[in-house]
């Protein structure tokens, strides 16, 4: 990979890259043992690495550590990252979008982000369908769906989904990949009701579009083992990747 003459550096600093790596084989550890207790294969899952905290050079070192996917919460943030490695020659991974998305910022992500994971309501979707459409593209995306009832939390309701999923399949801007949802935090058992009702979910919304919905996006860094156990097929994980002060005990 080279580097533009005029471009800052992002060659991260060796010991950095080392600790996201022996991160990285501690993830894969815990990821192969979660993925034994369930039966399945350890490539049947995705590894995102939610870089939203860090910076480019941050995000370099995970690339050089083994991460091919990333994701970002905020699409100013998406573009920055993207824009830095251009500037510096490398050739930039896959980039997801996983926070809010505003209708003001969709303009921001197509064609950068290459999967939306944060389609939170039918008015979004169409929006997103519409300005893609413009564009000529056809946009993956994920449905975000709500299903531990947090008042605190964005997303479908699996009752509005349900009603709306057929509407949703037909829109030509968007390719519907599955489904991304989030369990309450410090609570196993919830965390565990969430991801298998997410799996319900999407296998229902499979049976009501005819799509293959093979996208379950569930679990971070401190319940991504029991995403994998009910099914995730991608889990998002910021703190266990990039920051020493996460606690692996």
């Amino acid at each position: 990979m080279s580097s533009s003459k005029d471009a800052p550096s992002l060659e991260p600093d060796g010991p950095y890259v080392s600790f996201v790596r022996q991160r990285r084989s501690a993830i894969l550890e815990r990821l192969g043992d979660a993925c034994a207790r369930a039966g399945r294969d350890v490539a049947s899952v995705t590894l995102a690495a939610v870089s939203k905290t860090v910076g480019p050079v941050e995000a370099v070192a995970a690339m050089r550590a083994g991460y091919e996917v990333f994701a970002e919460n905020r699409p100013q943030e998406l573009v920055r990252k993207l824009d830095a490695l251009a500037a510096a020659g490398i050739e930039a991974p896959r980039f997801d979008m996983i926070g809010n998305l505003q209708k003001n910022k969709i303009n921001q992500v197509l064609g950068r982000a290459s999967l939306i994971q944060s389609i939170s309501s039918a008015t979004l979707a169409q929006a997103v369908s519409k300005r893609a459409e413009r564009e000529g593209l056809r946009v993956p995306v994920l449905l975000e769906c709500n299903v531990s009832g947090e008042q605190s939390k964005v997303g479908f309701s699996p009752d509005e989904v349900r009603e709306a999923a057929e509407g949703l399949a037909a829109l030509p801007g968007i390719r519907i990949e599955g489904v991304m949802s989030m369990a309450p935090a410090h609570d196993p058992a919830e965390a565990r009701r969430t991801f298998s009702g997410a799996r319900e979910l999407a296998e229902e919304l499979r049976d009501r579009t005819g799509l293959a919905l093979p996208v379950l996006s569930c679990g971070m860094s401190d319940d991504f083992e029991i995403a994998v156990e009910e099914g995730s097929t991608l889990v998002r994980l910021g703190r266990i990747v990039f920051s020493a002060d996460y606690d692996l005990s």
